[in-house]
């Protein structure tokens, strides 16, 4: 399902939700024809002398024909009219598929049947008709409901912006809705609140968290002059801004602009299905008018060469080949999701056995995306890692610095008692000092050692990625605290595995250069991109995808939704935002890098067994046409349309059963 603009969609994000509720819509108009259909089908098959013969019964009284014409006509029309709709549209735009070939069938089914009620010499398909519409809806019903419609990214980036902003006007603050916020404003942003526009900081200083917009981990500490990007969340300080960007121009509408983009190229991809179903109308068609041209040649007569028509082109249109993908979507779709991956776009998930390369985003996906304590490393011969950290805790307990949050957590998950502190003083950009139990403790920068002439300390390899602080126990230092966004322990494991698959891995990051080649070092990566905006990740995909690579693109951020939507599969990691997940064609619930080996492993399964299907279901017309034409005619065999029945039943279980055995698959793509 494409999408409006999504400038339009900014204004109006009902519009968005429009698509999404059609799809609804659909879904229970399936299941409604389904259930009508399914009602009708019973009557049907009793009443109809070839299953009478079947099952020896004999049922019927005055008119019991007409009461199956009628019944018959019903579900045509009532069941059949997606189908019959559907054929139309594809035969207007010259590209025959699944509907195509279902209004065939049952056209013809129809027509025939109710020409021999009413005086032609030949046999009943009002079964077979029947039964197929009750497949066919049932297939696609079961198909629409395993893929969720339109997609909700756009609405919810528009929903990370806040509805009104403070302006500020003279002495006075006043809410304007976002809409009529102008450039040139003034506005107030208040501790905790998100920025409503893209603008420049003219009083205050606070530290921003823009993780979802921008990727990088740690909220960044800005001050006047400084610019801020609507949508970001705003720390402890309030903050006068002036606005610069809004509505159209602004840094998350440009992302909306891409997603929308890459998001349209994308939809257009065929189903696999739907090529079957294109050459089996052919086939059908073809088979079909041959069938009867041939009989007549030979000298039959015309209701014996129609009858062999009828049957040709009835069972050429298998019910199994409603059900090959249908099942096995559904069913991966399942399973899927009990294991933690989210399927929304299972074109994509099937093309995921293609992969050759993939760009991981680096903040929360192959690190844990927390700024925490990695190291504790105090001089030997002086106090333990215990006492060290309980010091700097004293001191941080007050602070919201991402510093000082990460210490005050790790304090907290190691259950340490954190002391008061007195004589509280902070040291202008280079840390803080205080007195605790009576010593006088400072948590400082390496930049204040050097400028106090302290030798820094050598012990402890110091990662290029880690951020460390010093602690001084009465002016002596006593040791180092490390900090950084940690990697997974699961990263390395997971690159390992994509190597050996043959996929090359990369990472694009929005953090510094250092940060990244320190990750990518630690993990042996094929490459990495540090410093990338947005737009930045979306063109290095297509470079990517230039050079013939089949892309997957993994993140958690804002900033990384329209990376996702370019990427040939883009994977949303689940303790990222929900538009990234919305953008995402896969979500992995879990922000397990190894699980996305799963899931390409299982995509791989996924789409063998409809291969295997496609060929059960279309494998099954091969011998099933040229027995119902009566190709055996001169040995007397003559394919009736009740064994014909009774192998596309046949050709329907085995399907069916087949996709059942990919639960098996994900078992094994797990362990």
């Amino acid at each position: 399902m494409q999408h409006g603009t999504a400038e339009h969609d900014q204004h109006n994000p009902a519009h968005g939700m429009a698509g999404h509720d059609h799809h609804a819509m659909m879904i229970a108009d399936f299941r409604m024809r389904f259930w009508v259909s399914l009602g009708i089908t019973i009557p049907v098959l009793l009443l109809s002398p070839m299953i009478q013969e079947f099952l020896g019964l004999d049922i019927t009284f005055p008119g019991s024909l007409y009461v199956l014409f009628g019944l018959s006509t019903v579900a045509y029309f009532h069941g059949g009219w997606p189908f019959l709709t559907g054929a139309a549209k594809e035969i207007r735009s010259a590209a025959p598929g699944m509907m195509t070939l279902i209004a065939v069938a049952i056209s013809v089914a129809y027509a025939y049947s109710s020409a021999v009620v009413f005086g032609l010499e030949g046999k009943l398909f009002f079964w077979e008709l029947v039964t197929l519409i009750v497949i066919m809806l049932l297939g696609h019903w079961i198909e629409m409901r395993s893929v969720l419609g339109a997609s909700k990214a756009l609405q919810l980036l528009v929903s990370l912006m806040p509805a009104e902003a403070h302006v500020m006007e003279n002495d006075t603050v006043r809410d304007v809705p976002l809409a009529e916020l102008k450039s040139g404003a003034r506005i107030l942003v208040k501790p905790g609140e998100k920025v409503p526009a893209d603008g420049v900081i003219d009083k205050g200083e606070s530290n921003l968290n823009e993780s979802m917009l921008t990727g990088e981990s740690v909220p960044v500490k800005k001050g006047k002059g400084e610019q801020v990007i609507g949508g970001a969340i705003n720390g402890n300080g309030a903050l006068e801004v002036v606005v610069e960007h809004t509505g159209k121009d602004s840094y998350l509408n440009k992302v909306i602009t891409l997603v929308s983009e890459a998001q349209k190229t994308k939809s257009k991809t065929q189903h696999l299905a739907d090529r079957a179903a294109k050459w089996l109308t052919y086939v059908a068609l073809f088979s079909g008018f041959a069938t009867l041209a041939v009989w007549l040649l030979v000298g039959k007569e015309f209701v014996f060469a129609l009858e062999r028509m009828v049957t040709v082109m009835v069972i050429s249109c298998p019910h199994a080949l409603g059900l090959a993908i249908p099942l096995v979507v559904a069913i991966s779709t399942a399973i899927s999701a009990q294991h933690g991956l989210l399927i929304r776009n299972r074109t994509a998930f099937e093309n995921s056995r293609k992969i050759t390369a993939i760009v991981f985003d680096k903040t929360g996906t192959l690190t844990t995306g927390e700024f925490g304590v990695t190291r504790i490393a105090p001089l030997s011969g002086g106090m333990d890692e215990k006492e060290l950290l309980r010091l700097a805790a004293a001191l941080e307990q007050n602070s919201e610095h991402p510093i000082a949050v990460g210490i005050m957590t790790r304090a907290k998950k190691d259950g340490i008692e954190v002391p008061a502190a007195e004589k509280f003083e902070a040291i202008t950009g280079k840390g803080v000092q205080a007195t605790v139990d009576g010593r006088e403790v400072a948590v400082v920068s390496p930049g204040y050692l050097k400028e106090k002439n302290i030798a820094l300390p050598t012990e402890g390899s110091t990662g290029a990625a880690e951020t460390v602080v010093h602690v001084l126990v009465d002016g002596k230092l006593a040791g180092s605290i490390a900090l950084a966004d940690a990697i997974r322990e699961s990263s390395a494991d997971a690159i390992k595995q994509f190597r050996e698959q043959g996929i090359k891995t990369y990472m694009a990051t929005g953090d510094n250069k250092q940060v990244g080649k320190a990750v990518s070092d630690a993990l042996g990566l094929d490459g990495f991109y540090a410093e990338v905006l947005p737009h930045e990740k979306v063109d290095l995909i297509k470079e990517l995808q230039a050079k013939g690579e089949f892309v997957a693109m993994t993140g958690d951020g804002v900033n990384d939704a329209p990376a996702l939507a370019q990427a040939d599969v883009g994977i949303a990691v689940g303790s990222g935002t929900d538009v990234a997940a919305e953008t995402a064609d896969i979500i992995l619930v879990k922000s397990d890098p190894r699980d996305i080996l799963g899931l390409i492993l299982f995509g791989k399964a996924t789409y063998n067994k409809m291969i295997q299907n496609l060929i059960w279901a279309t494998g099954y017309n091969a011998i099933a046409i040229p027995l119902a034409a009566g190709v055996l005619y001169s040995f007397d065999f003559l394919l009736s349309p009740a064994v014909g029945a009774g192998l596309m039943s046949l050709s329907t279980v085995v399907v069916a059963i087949n996709a059942q055995l990919l639960k098996r698959s994900l078992k094994t793509a797990n362990s």
